[in-house]
């Protein structure tokens, strides 16, 4: 995904927070999955980023990804309470959830949607791979190929997990 070259500088300025953040205190997924957040703010028509602090911005961001994937949960591998997640970044926890709650809602991020889930964890979330048929709910990993790979072309599953490339 590219980003537009209007918004190109306030990609690079938020994209230069997120990155040692995430370097220092997450790992790569996090970091990927919240550049392309920030991908995805900069693509919106109009931007939400062209007004307001950066550091409010990445705060949020950061914010919302770590907050789907569960990092404020202490059996998580990556886990810490939102006073740590914020205090690097100088924002009051309260400025970063309401900053996240507004791109949670812009960019549909929450736990069935795999564009959102960190990639080690999508096979453990369960609500990735229900489908309905004929009004029952089944986990699509136990139906037969033909049919999740149907299931993986509509998007109704992340990816068919016996032909996934390892």
């Amino acid at each position: 995904m590219s980003v537009p070259k209007a918004l190109q500088a306030k990609y690079d300025e938020l994209a230069a927070i997120i990155e040692p953040y995430c370097d220092e205190y997450m790992n790569e997924e996090y970091k990927a999955l919240c550049l392309h957040a920030l991908e995805k703010l900069c693509r919106k028509r109009p931007s939400p980023l062209t007004s307001g602090r950066a550091n409010t911005w990445a705060a949020g961001i950061i914010y919302a990804i770590a907050q789907n994937n569960y990092i404020f949960d202490k059996s998580q591998p990556v886990h810490m309470n939102a006073e740590e997640l914020v205090e690097p970044l100088g924002l009051a926890k309260s400025t970063a959830a309401n900053k996240a709650a507004e791109i949670r809602k812009l960019l549909k991020i929450d736990h069935f949607n795999a564009e959102w889930v960190l990639a080690s964890d999508v096979e453990k979330n369960p609500m990735l791979w229900y489908v309905e048929i004929n009004g029952l709910l089944v986990d699509a990993r136990r139906l037969p190929l033909e049919i999740q790979v149907e299931c993986a072309r509509r998007g109704l599953i992340p990816y068919v997990p016996s032909l996934k490339e390892e």
